[in-house]
């Protein structure tokens, strides 16, 4: 009787022994098959800016974004007759994301003369629920040529020669998806231009601009941006730029409407040379609307 109780315990440990080791290679198979992946936060914001500056986006390899900026103000006391608006400016922009990471983009100006270039790469990206990755951070690099004219008066000769003007503007952005609606960013700002030759305005300039994004429907969101010089220009009065708008997304297309005191699309110049403050004397309040298409010109690859 005993000999059969022990050969019984002996079947049952085997067999219990025998199930768990299948299920432990079972549960490896699974685990090799489909990993543990990080889930990173995607669309913090919809766009490649939030409104005047950069957000942390960058578009996917292959996709070429072209980009229509307009600004439009009035002049006070202007006796001139315009359709809407006494003066509109705009940028055309034209942008390439060389990899899912890194995006090459260029500028023209219109209104300011300004040929403007970037470069952007996302260093960081935020993961879903981790304490150690909780902000996606941007690096952007950017550039801005402008030509002044130089005139020499003489007795017996006059000479106009042109002399072109260079700044950079380095920021660092870091922005945090919070949940589903809400977007913030901070961005410390660097920028860098030729020597003043009065010796009165800074060349270097530092700067922090504030960003956010709130979801108030499928396609619709409300974004608005501050912009704090810490060592403004000296020759003239500025002011800090501030900006209020919607973003509208249809598929491809992006449109967004805001208001702001800022004339100028580059951002060594909306961001410290703005010359007006946000209010509705003297034709202070600027409306912006941008229009963005995005074009994917590689095919996506099937899994």
């Amino acid at each position: 009787m005993k000999t059969k109780i022990k050969s019984l315990l002996f079947i049952s440990f085997f067999t219990v022994a025998t199930s768990f080791l299948n299920a432990q290679s079972l549960l490896s198979k699974l685990d090799s098959e489909f990993p543990d992946k990080p889930v990173y936060e995607i669309a913090t914001f919809k766009t490649t800016r939030i409104g005047l500056g950069h957000s942390i986006e960058v578009r996917k390899k292959g996709a070429l974004e072209i980009s229509l900026y307009n600004r439009y103000w009035n002049i006070p006391d202007f006796k001139g007759q315009r359709f809407l608006a006494d003066v509109v400016s705009t940028r055309y922009g034209l942008d390439y994301a060389f990899s899912d990471n890194f995006t090459l983009g260029l500028g023209y100006t219109n209104h300011d003369k300004i040929f403007d270039g970037f470069m952007k790469y996302k260093l960081f990206k935020q993961k879903r629920g981790s304490k150690k990755t909780p902000f996606s951070i941007t690096l952007l690099q950017t550039i801005s040529q402008r030509k002044s004219e130089n005139t020499t008066g003489d007795v017996y000769k006059e000479t106009t020669s042109s002399i072109n003007k260079y700044a950079f503007t380095s920021q660092i952005l870091i922005a945090r998806k919070i949940n589903t609606e809400l977007s913030l960013q901070v961005a410390p700002t660097f920028i860098h231009r030729e020597k003043d030759p009065l010796k009165e305005n800074p060349n270097n300039q530092f700067a922090i601009a504030f960003g956010g994004r709130h979801k108030i429907g499928k396609h619709a969101s409300v974004v608005s941006e501050y912009f704090y010089v810490a060592n403004p220009l000296k020759s003239i009065e500025t002011f800090n730029t501030f900006m209020v708008g919607v973003n509208w997304e249809l598929s491809h297309l992006l449109l967004q409407f805001h208001m702001t005191n800022a004339r100028n699309f580059v951002e060594d110049t909306f961001i410290a040379q703005t010359t007006n403050n946000f209010n509705a004397k003297d034709g202070n309040f600027h409306f912006g609307f941008n229009a963005t298409w995005v074009l994917q010109t590689k095919k996506k690859k099937l899994d």
